[in-house]
């Protein structure tokens, strides 16, 4: 049976880079600089947390292709602006080495200020930058329904993503710290298995009620319906500094939503997933990556990290041919596979010399590679 949409879902990524200095790759707090200076540019390019980072967001787009477009057209944009302020553009999740206390906050929000007085050391982990994608258009009460079936599948996102093995000048023995440090919050992590979106808005108000969360904005789950948008927004990946992996990160998310509404609409039993075996699972692919072992969602079964992508990659094969994405997710994928994780690809330029710097300036090409 085909699946249960007549069109493709949409898709649309919010991007954070960090700003670094273009001969010493320390972090500097130029954003206000660099966000004036594209100004009169596309009005998809934002100040981020702190004034280390900027952030894109792209229109909503109908396939991957315009999707790649339109990523390439403004990380341009910006890494031009970055330029011409003596810094470069680093899709970096964590800053690598170690950033300046205290922390330059955005200014002009008064929010920001109030996060760091409540949550004090936990902000340290705003100068990180991750990738959201959104996937729609979905009325609420789908989009609960929907993460519940896409949430088995958050950890092997997680690890083909990882792109975070070094985090405040030390290796972590992590692929991605950044997925372990931005857990530390107490309103992010996995989200619940929701039975109901009445469940799914008791477990948003009692995160206010228990002063976890600031508002709304702060509900930092991996999987969320978006706030401000008709969409499910997928916010577990690390940023990546090629453009084929962000694409085939939006490719797989978006088939595992049409997944999910195929098997929805064919009433479909949804498969039994423990917490215990979930947590553990986020927790695995987060270690290890691509180049280690994971654990099967639904069986805690360890199993190469890399028959588990693989694993996802079938589940979703039918909704990427739909889409004519399937040729490009299998490529993309089976480069991965073979040449190696972001973070495998980190450490391999810093064994060349040691030097963290050769980190920096990996991340910075494959940033500007467009």
């Amino acid at each position: 049976m085909g699946p249960a949409t007549t069109r493709p879902l949409t898709v649309g990524v919010e991007e954070e880079f960090l700003l670094v200095d273009a001969r010493t790759f320390t972090v500097v707090p130029v954003a206000p600089l660099v966000l004036a200076t594209v100004a009169g540019e596309p009005a998809q390019l934002h100040a981020e947390g702190t004034r280390y980072q900027v952030e894109i967001s792209t229109p909503v787009a109908d396939s991957a292709a315009g999707l790649r477009v339109e990523l390439g057209a403004l990380r341009r944009s910006l890494a031009r602006a970055a330029r011409s302020h003596g810094c470069r553009l680093l899709a970096s999740p964590s800053p690598v080495v170690a950033v300046a206390q205290p922390l330059h906050l955005t200014d002009d929000e008064p929010r920001q200020r109030e996060q760091h007085r409540r949550f004090g050391a936990l902000t340290d982990t705003l100068v990180g930058c991750g990738r959201h994608i959104h996937i729609g258009s979905l009325d609420v009460d789908t989009a609960v329904a929907v993460a519940n079936r896409v949430r088995p599948w958050l950890p092997t996102l997680i690890a083909i993503a990882a792109n975070s093995p070094f985090w405040q000048g030390r290796d972590t023995g992590h692929a991605s710290w950044r997925a372990m440090a931005w857990s530390a919050w107490p309103s992010a992590g996995l989200p619940p298995h929701f039975t109901s979106t009445a469940h799914y808005r008791r477990s948003v108000q009692t995160l206010l009620g228990s002063g976890a969360a600031l508002d709304t904005k702060m509900v930092y789950w991996d999987l969320r319906p978006s706030g401000n948008w008709p969409t499910l927004e997928i916010r577990a990946p690390d940023m990546s500094p090629d453009l084929e992996t962000a694409v085939l990160q939006a490719e797989l998310g978006r088939a595992l939503v049409a997944t999910a509404l195929r098997e929805i609409a064919e009433r479909l039993p949804e498969p039994e997933v423990r917490d215990d075996v979930l947590r553990l699972a986020r927790w695995r692919g987060a270690h290890d990556g691509l180049e280690g072992f994971g654990l099967d969602p639904y069986t805690g079964t360890e199993l190469p990290a890399a028959a588990l992508a693989e694993a996802l990659l079938d589940r979703v094969a039918p909704e990427l041919a739909v889409t004519g994405d399937l040729d490009h997710a299998a490529d993309t994928l089976g480069s991965l596979l073979r040449d190696g994780s972001g973070a495998h690809r980190q450490r391999a330029a810093f064994a060349r010399r040691g030097d963290l710097t050769d980190v920096l300036r990996h991340l910075a090409d494959q940033t500007e590679a467009f």
